[in-house]
C-alpha cells in the first residue's frame, strides 16, 4: 500500500506513466492498474478454472459419491479410493491432488446450511449425554439429562446409571424443582424412552409414563427429525459443554446424589456468566424465561414404572431381566411393581412389601436376607447353604453368640440363632449388635434374653436380668485335689480284682 500511494502521488504530480514505471521499478500495466483504483483491486479470475484433465471424469466420481450415500459411511469412496478406480478402470492420467480438491469443493458445496433461529422465553430443550465417572470407587459410564433453557441460556444436568423412561421423567422433575416453574414446551428427540412410534402422517405415539407426565405437567412436547441434532442445537451444544466442564477431569464421587449436589450447584453457578454477544447474565435472561413459564402444579408427578408379577417358588419377583426378593410369606402370590429411577418397590394388595435398591444389570439376583428368615428357621439345615444369607456381613458379635448357642444347645442353638436374626425385623442392626454384645458380657447367652436388652434399649430403660437364671449353662464346680481322692480309687481297684 505505500508502494501504491507513492506511485499515485507522483502520476497525480505531473510524473507520466512510463516514468513512473521506471522510477519506481514495476510494469506500465502495474502503474496503469494503479491509476484506475484507488486501492488494490486484488485478483478477479475472468474465467472459470479448466481442468482438462478431470473434466471428462467429474460425471464418474459425481456417480459414486451420489451412490455411497445408501452404504454405511465406512465403506465410502475416499479420494484415494476414487484416484485408484479411475486411474485402473477409466485410464485417468491425472494427479491424486486435482481429485482430492475436487472432492472436498464438492463436499463444502453439499453442506448444509442453517437458519439463525430466534427463541422466545418460557420455552426448553431436553436430550442425554453420556460420560465416564467413578462412583463409590467403580468406574462406570454416567447418562446425564440436560435441561436447557434458549432464552436465557440457563440449564439444569443430572447424571443417572440408565437413561430409562423413569430417568427422562425424574430429570425433569428435579429440573422443574431447581428452576421453580415449567416450561411451556419442550423439545425432543425421538428416543424410543419417549415416542413408541413415528406414525405414517408424522405424529407421535407416546410412551405411556412418558405421557402420563406430559398431562400431569401440561407440557406441550415437541419433537426434532429423526437424525437432525440441529432441530435442538442448544441442548446439544450445552450436552457438550456440560461433559467438557463439569466432567474433565473424570468425577469422582461416593455416590450419584453427592454427584448431583454437585451437578446443580455447576449448574447455579453458571448462571453469574455472561455468553458472548449478550450484555446480560444468564442469571438476568432467567427472570424473563421463568416469568413466562407455568406454576409447578401441587405435587410432583411419580417417576415410576408400573408392572405387576407372580411370586416365585423361591420368593422371588422378576423386573426388567432382574429378580427382586419378598418375605417368604408371599409365595406364589400376585405382586405389584413400581420401578424407580434408584429402586424398585414390590407390593401385594394394598400393602407395600418389599424395596431394593435397582439393578441396572441383567440376570442379577437381589435378596434381602430378612425376607427369607422366618423359612429358615423352620429349614435350620439350610443355614448355612442359603443363597440370601451369602456375604451378609455382619459384625463379629453374631458369630460368636451363633457359636456358643450351638454349643450349648446344638441343633437348637442354631435355630435360637435363626430367632436373634429375626429381631432385625423389628429393630436396628446397631440396636442389636449392642444388646448382642451386652448379654456377652453379661453370659446371658439366650434369645430371651437378647430380645430383652434390645427391648430394654429400645425403650430407653434399665434391663432387669435374673442372672441366677441366665445363662442357663451350668456351673463347673472346680475342688481342690488331694492324696486321700487317689488313694480312694486305689482301694477301689482291689476290690474289683
Amino acid at each position: 500500500m505505500d508502494l501504491y500511494l507513492k506511485v499515485r502521488l507522483a502520476c497525480d504530480g505531473g510524473m507520466s506513466q512510463r516514468e513512473a514505471a521506471r522510477h519506481f521499478g514495476i510494469s506500465r500495466d502495474t502503474v496503469r492498474k494503479m491509476m484506475a483504483y484507488s486501492v488494490p483491486p486484488g485478483y478477479r479470475r475472468q474465467a472459470p478454472v479448466r481442468r482438462p484433465k478431470l473434466d471428462a471424469f467429474i460425471a464418474i466420481i459425481d456417480r459414486w459419491l451420489d451412490e455411497d450415500r445408501a452404504v454405511p459411511r465406512k465403506q465410502r469412496h475416499t479420494a484415494k479410493r476414487v484416484f485408484d478406480r479411475l486411474r485402473d478402470e477409466h485410464g485417468f492420467a491425472g494427479g491424486y491432488t486435482i481429485i482430492k480438491d475436487y472432492m472436498r469443493e464438492r463436499d463444502r458445496r453439499g453442506q448444509e446450511v442453517f437458519v439463525p433461529l430466534a427463541h422466545p422465553a418460557g420455552h426448553g430443550q431436553a436430550d442425554f449425554g453420556e460420560a465416564v465417572v467413578i462412583i463409590g470407587g467403580v468406574e462406570q459410564k454416567a447418562h446425564f439429562f440436560v435441561l436447557d433453557l434458549p432464552h436465557s441460556d440457563a440449564c439444569y444436568v443430572r447424571a443417572y446409571p440408565a437413561a430409562v423412561a423413569e430417568a427422562w421423567v425424574d430429570g425433569h422433575i428435579h429440573a422443574f424443582a431447581f428452576l421453580g416453574a415449567v416450561p411451556q414446551s419442550i423439545v425432543y428427540d425421538n428416543d424410543r424412552c419417549l415416542v413408541a412410534k413415528i406414525l405414517p402422517d408424522g405424529t407421535r405415539k407416546r410412551a405411556t409414563l412418558f405421557s402420563g407426565f406430559l398431562s400431569h405437567y401440561l407440557i406441550r412436547d415437541r419433537y426434532g427429525r429423526p437424525g437432525k441434532g440441529n432441530d435442538k442445537g442448544s441442548v446439544e451444544g450445552l450436552v457438550g459443554y456440560a461433559r467438557r466442564n463439569f466432567m474433565v477431569p473424570i468425577p469422582r464421587f461416593a455416590t450419584w446424589d453427592a454427584f448431583n449436589l454437585w451437578l446443580e450447584e455447576q449448574c447455579r453457578r453458571r448462571q453469574g456468566d455472561r455468553l458472548r454477544g449478550e450484555s446480560e447474565t444468564i442469571g438476568e435472561r432467567l427472570q424473563r424465561d421463568l416469568a413466562a413459564m407455568r406454576p409447578l402444579p401441587a405435587s410432583p408427578f411419580e417417576a415410576c414404572d408400573q408392572a405387576s408379577g407372580r411370586v416365585s417358588s423361591q420368593a422371588l419377583v422378576r423386573y426388567r431381566t432382574n429378580d427382586y426378593s419378598v418375605p417368604v410369606a408371599y409365595g406364589h402370590q400376585d405382586a405389584w411393581i413400581r420401578g424407580y429411577v434408584d429402586e424398585v418397590v414390590i407390593g401385594c394388595g394394598g400393602e407395600t412389601i418389599a424395596r431394593h435398591p435397582r439393578s441396572y444389570g441383567r440376570e442379577d439376583i437381589v435378596f434381602d436376607p430378612l425376607h427369607y428368615l422366618p423359612l429358615i428357621e423352620h429349614k435350620i439345615n439350610a443355614l448355612d447353604q442359603a443363597a440370601p444369607l451369602q456375604g451378609w456381613e455382619l459384625p463379629e458379635a453374631f458369630a460368636t453368640l451363633r457359636r456358643l448357642m450351638e454349643a450349648r444347645m446344638g441343633k437348637q442353638g442354631r435355630r435360637a440363632y435363626v430367632q436373634v436374626l429375626r429381631l432385625l425385623e423389628s429393630f436396628d442392626l446397631a440396636d442389636l449388635h449392642a444388646a448382642i454384645k451386652q448379654a456377652l458380657h453379661l453370659g446371658a447367652i439366650s434369645f430371651d434374653a437378647i430380645k430383652h436388652l434390645v427391648l430394654c434399649r429400645a425403650e430407653r430403660r434399665p434391663p432387669r436380668l435374673d442372672l441366677a437364671i441366665y445363662p442357663y449353662l451350668p456351673r463347673a464346680s472346680v475342688e481342690t485335689t488331694s492324696a486321700k481322692a487317689y488313694m480312694g480309687l486305689l482301694d477301689r481297684e482291689e476290690e474289683l480284682a
